[in-house]
């Protein structure tokens, strides 16, 4: 799931599942969508949702899986079967990545499956593309693979306008720069990243893009930055869990 946050054609109930979901509240977003579970897209997205939470809070992983398996049963098309896969891998890389649990050649296996079902110019190809690159460099550690496939997700992120995606593609990108010691790249991905995410209100992926743009900035302004990041990671109750090292007192200086 990537999304590209409220517009005047959502719907009322899509409306509130995103602003839940931007604060960090997946449980209660997944519970808007329950009601509707018997319908695939539906039950899709509550399981998407559920693995997003995992990946923020290292927390449900039990219910992620429950809603998935339970999204997978009664998918229909080649495309339900394709997002239910990404889904799958996502949940399996998110798990191998956080220490959960190794499930790397799940994650591998249910991405291979996704890309056979998934048509080329497809929907979801870019968010596949995206989630084969998260795969390729922090489980396979192949900076190249993760680099081509980041590209190709830019470019449908571009095309389909989706602006979350978009946002994820900037700063991923903008990493592997930064680890190549181009800072001037790095630092306009980074940026671009941050502004995508703070014109969608996506608050609960904002202090990680401050975060990570105040990698590349000079003092002041990367303490300003980091002030302003770790800000929000406390108004939104501590997530995501994985940045509390990067913004302790410590790692800044």
């Amino acid at each position: 799931m990537s999304g590209s946050g409220t517009t005047e054609s959502d719907d009322p109930l899509q409306t509130a599942v995103w602003r839940l979901r931007s604060r960090g509240c997946w449980t209660d977003a997944a519970a808007l969508l329950a009601p509707g579970a018997a319908d695939p897209p539906v039950a899709l997205q509550r399981a998407a949702l559920l693995i997003e939470r995992c990946l923020y809070t290292e927390q449900g992983w039990a219910d992620a899986d429950d809603a998935l398996r339970a999204a997978e049963a009664i998918a229909q098309s080649d495309e339900e079967r394709g997002a239910a896969a990404c889904e799958r891998g996502y949940l399996a890389y998110a798990s191998t990545l956080l220490g959960a649990r190794d499930r790397a050649d799940e994650a591998r296996a249910a991405l291979g499956r996704a890309a056979a079902l998934i048509a080329p110019a497809g929907r979801g190809r870019p968010l596949l593309d995206f989630r084969r690159g998260l795969v390729a460099q922090y489980l396979a550690e192949s900076p190249q693979a993760a680099r081509a496939a980041y590209r190709r997700a830019h470019a449908g992120a571009t095309a389909q306008g989706d602006t979350l995606l978009l946002s994820s593609t900037w700063r991923h990108l903008a990493g592997l720069a930064l680890r190549e010691g181009e800072l001037a790249e790095a630092r306009h991905g980074f940026a671009e990243s941050l502004r995508l995410r703070e014109e969608l209100g996506y608050l609960v992926g904002t202090a990680p893009a401050l975060a990570a743009l105040a990698e590349t900035e000079p003092e002041p302004d990367a303490a300003r930055l980091r002030a302003e990041a770790r800000r929000l990671f406390r108004l939104l109750g501590g997530v995501p869990i994985w940045l509390a090292a990067q913004l302790a007192p410590q790692a800044a200086a």
